[in-house]
């Protein structure tokens, strides 16, 4: 992963869970397997009070958002269902820090490259320091209201964020819950209603 001038790149951080279907209970689905993606990055407005332009930080998160949905996307091993992404940032930084990296920019890079709709990306940050643990939440990557989708992926990186960092994270699944069945919008439902004029 490369590294903007405002955003440094310090490490790069994966997480992969596969969860097998329950013994009979098998859906035909296969096993569900979640895949975080997260860059530990600068944070150029660490330690320097309250600024209010962070356009700096919105411009260039959509470098990292197309990287880290290209290396979700290499993890996973196959076709994109659901998605997510969420940050955290160091104690010399503020929450609205780490939420600039998370904005549109992010967001319609993140998607391109996994191949997702227009649709809503679920997202969380926080402040907190090294070994924090966040949940990412996960939705249907075309369509925010299929219920059955709705899941997360929770991650802990042992030395990060530091003080003056931020943690970026994009997340994403290979299919909806193992045995989701409290009705709603389906994913197929969803799928039909896209394709409709």
């Amino acid at each position: 992963m490369s590294s903007s001038p405002v955003l440094t790149v310090r490490k790069q951080w994966y997480c992969i869970e596969q969860i097998e279907p329950p013994e009979g209970r098998d859906d035909g689905k296969g096993p569900l397997r979640k895949v975080a993606a997260c860059a530990v990055v600068t944070n150029p407005f660490a330690g320097r009070g309250f600024v209010e332009d962070l356009s700096l930080v919105l411009d260039a998160s959509a470098e990292l958002g197309a990287l880290l949905g290209s290396e979700c996307l290499r993890l996973l091993g196959g076709s994109v269902e659901s998605y997510g992404k969420a940050g955290m940032v160091g104690s010399d930084g503020e929450q609205e820090h780490v939420n600039a990296c998370l904005t549109s920019a992010f967001g319609n890079a993140f998607r391109e490259s996994i191949g997702g709709a227009d649709a809503w990306i679920s997202s969380t940050t926080k402040l907190g320091g090294p070994g924090t643990s966040i949940d990412v939440p996960l939705a249907y990557k075309d369509e925010i209201w299929v219920r059955s989708h709705y899941d997360t992926v929770t991650l802990t990186i042992p030395d990060a964020p530091l003080a003056g960092e931020m943690v970026v994270i994009a997340a994403v699944a290979n299919r909806g819950r193992l045995n989701a069945r409290l009705g709603g919008l389906s994913r197929e439902e969803a799928d039909r209603n896209r394709a409709q004029p």
